[in-house]
């Protein structure tokens, strides 16, 4: 959608944001088609069967995907064996999950993976075990909750899974109660190699000692966490974990053994350990940043990276740093608890990155080096990644026009300077937050970026590719070939969407148009191909206040407005997008905000600069 002038950023917000520099040459990204390659009957094959959403999660050079598939569809027994019902096609509600001791644990995040050359067909996600996982629409529902970050050349792929159910007789006034349920650990560190088998990577902290006053010391399995958020070609897992319990969490843990307590221990710890309505645990761990180097042998060498300062021998504080990013020299990219420019008295969790010195001792150790920031008015930085030239990219929160936006940034780890942070869509620095995933070393970045400026309401994102040489940002959706926006031939030598019919069980027809919109990128690898998140559009269906579909025929109502017309919706999808010889799509829907880029002058632009100034990357940072 074309930016009105008067929705562009101001000169003189231009001004509160910070230093100009310097314009680079103008580039021609924006020529370069993309096709997203994973398409059937104009659909994304991009996630698992019986689930929900679908997220694609990262790539390596020999064109090998990896994903994650969230929303187990609930549907009942007797549907799902008498075959009836299809609502591939469809919204099918999402099964509820919730975490009680009292009920059994159902998990709701599984691995798959797909490439091109695969027995279950061109780029089907195709589900992968990991750690005891099981497929969605296994009986009993599967326990474990398995989530890939990424993936290197030699195939070796990492994430993190929770321990599997465990059982514990129930003794209580519930009748209807036979067991208690938990488990060992909620996030534990994986890697799986290329020939299927796994490497767990524990914590350093698993266990709390309680210390009762004339009483043996008793050992109180907590689990800890850890997590593998990205890995190099050379074996070097990155991620962080667990070294300690916060003091909170210890006195959690010591109220297990109150006299009014009626639970067993270890089912008093695990309702501790399950995260509430709000996503907060009352178990909280002290956190460090890890390097973790993998043998052909399965074997693992864990290197915990420094802070970014020293806490006080009795502070009580949590402290964290969290390694989210490594190139092949083991420069690590991430963030850490530090004294924004040596100030003791502003302590951040800043972005920054970890690289081996010599001490004085005479070898090399990790030392934390702060992403320089112009002035105290950067919050939240991140840096998610770092390529083998050295180029850091990352985030910073920042008050743009009375609004805190998220901004991306590059870093030059090498030679150091200032961060640059390129320019927004048509050559400005704008509001729109943008948050990079990825960078390759070619220097090509992705990530997704806001597409509207309003002010008060959630806005809609697209996924954005960055060449960092050309300082040139292009939005996927206006680089796409028609096909891979759901368009087809109208036989007239122009397109037009694909038409898609549904009849729900009252007989009542539905007619909508295929929609495809890249809204995020998550990976690129070295040959252009990207993979990441897009929407489709589905039709909605009605449900009980079970949540059960609501049937007639043996089939599915449609969700209907205010007027008793059918509804539609976008589901997330894994998405697959290679560089292309064929055409960017030029054809403009009356109804598309999606037209293509239009080549730009210089006239006018001298003031439109980069600026010097200063998600995680996997989806989560816990």
């Amino acid at each position: 959608m074309k930016l009105s002038l008067d929705k562009t950023l101001s000169l003189v917000a231009l001004s509160v944001v910070g230093a100009l520099g310097t314009l680079p040459a103008y580039a021609a990204l924006e020529d370069q088609a993309y096709e997203v390659v994973n398409i059937e009957d104009f659909d994304l094959k991009g996630t698992l069967p019986d689930t929900q959403r679908g997220y694609g999660m990262g790539i390596n050079a020999d064109g090998e995907m990896v994903g994650v598939s969230r929303g187990r569809k609930k549907l009942r027994d007797e549907d799902v064996d008498d075959g009836i019902i299809d609502v591939e096609d469809g919204i099918a509600p999402e099964e509820q999950i919730t975490f009680s001791v009292d009920e059994p644990i159902i998990a709701n995040n599984f691995t798959f993976i797909s490439s091109a050359n695969q027995p279950a067909g061109e780029w089907v996600p195709t589900f992968d075990s990991l750690g005891g996982s099981t497929a969605p629409n296994t009986t009993p529902p599967n326990s474990v909750d398995a989530i890939y970050y990424g993936i290197n050349d030699a195939g070796i792929k990492v994430g993190s899974v929770s321990a599997p159910e465990k059982k514990l007789t129930y003794e209580g006034d519930n009748e209807d109660q036979e067991f208690w349920y938990y488990r060992d650990f909620e996030l534990r560190a994986i890697a799986k190699k290329a020939d299927g088998s796994e490497v767990e990577i524990a914590p350093p902290f698993t266990t709390y000692v309680y210390e009762a006053e004339n009483e043996a010391p008793v050992d109180v399995l907590v689990g800890g966490w850890s997590v593998a958020a990205n890995i190099n070609n050379n074996q070097q897992v990155v991620g962080y974990a667990s070294t300690d319990i916060s003091d909170f969490g210890a006195d959690r843990i010591k109220a297990c053994f109150g006299d009014d307590v009626t639970l067993p221990l270890d089912i008093c710890v695990q309702a501790n350990q399950f995260p509430s309505a709000t996503g907060s645990r009352n178990i909280q761990y002290q956190t460090r940043a890890f390097v973790w180097d993998l043998d052909n042998a399965g074997g693992v060498t864990a290197t915990e990276l420094p802070l970014g300062l020293t806490p006080a021998a009795d502070s009580e504080l949590i402290f964290t740093a969290q390694g989210l990013g490594i190139n092949s020299s083991g420069v690590v990219a991430g963030r850490s608890d530090t004294y924004r420019d040596g100030d003791t008295d502003d302590r951040r969790l800043d972005a920054g990155y970890w690289l081996q010195e010599a001490n004085d001792s005479g070898t090399e150790a990790y030392v934390f080096k702060p992403v320089p920031f112009p002035d105290r008015e950067y919050y939240n930085t991140i840096a998610y990644d770092v390529n083998d030239d050295g180029l850091l990219i990352g985030t910073y929160d920042r008050y743009i026009e009375g609004y805190l936006r998220t901004k991306f940034f590059t870093f030059d780890t090498v030679n150091g300077g200032q961060i640059t942070t390129p320019l927004d869509f048509y050559g400005n620095i704008s509001d729109l937050s943008s948050t990079p995933r990825d960078i390759n070393n070619q220097g090509k970045v992705v990530g997704s970026i806001d597409i509207t400026h309003d002010k008060e309401t959630p806005r809609p994102r697209s996924g954005f590719l960055y060449d960092s040489a050309a300082a040139e940002l292009v939005d996927l959706n206006k680089v796409l070939t028609c096909e891979s926006k759901g368009l087809e031939a109208d036989g007239n030598g122009s397109w037009k969407r694909h038409e898609v019919q549904v009849t729900d069980g009252t007989g009542l027809e539905l007619s909508y148009r295929a929609e495809i919109r890249v809204v995020d990128a998550d990976s690129i690898a070295e040959d252009g191909t990207i993979v990441g998140t897009a929407f489709v559009r589905k039709p909605m269906y009605q449900v009980d206040l079970n949540g059960d579909l609501v049937l007639e025929n043996g089939q599915p109502v449609f969700e209907l407005n205010a007027n008793g017309q059918p509804l539609t919706s976008f589901l997330p999808r894994a998405v697959v997008l290679k560089p292309s010889n064929g055409a960017i799509c030029t054809y403009v829907d009356p109804d598309d905000d999606d037209a293509p880029y239009e080549r730009k002058g210089a006239a006018g632009l001298g003031w439109l600069m980069l600026l010097p100034l200063l998600w995680v990357r996997r989806k989560i940072i816990g």
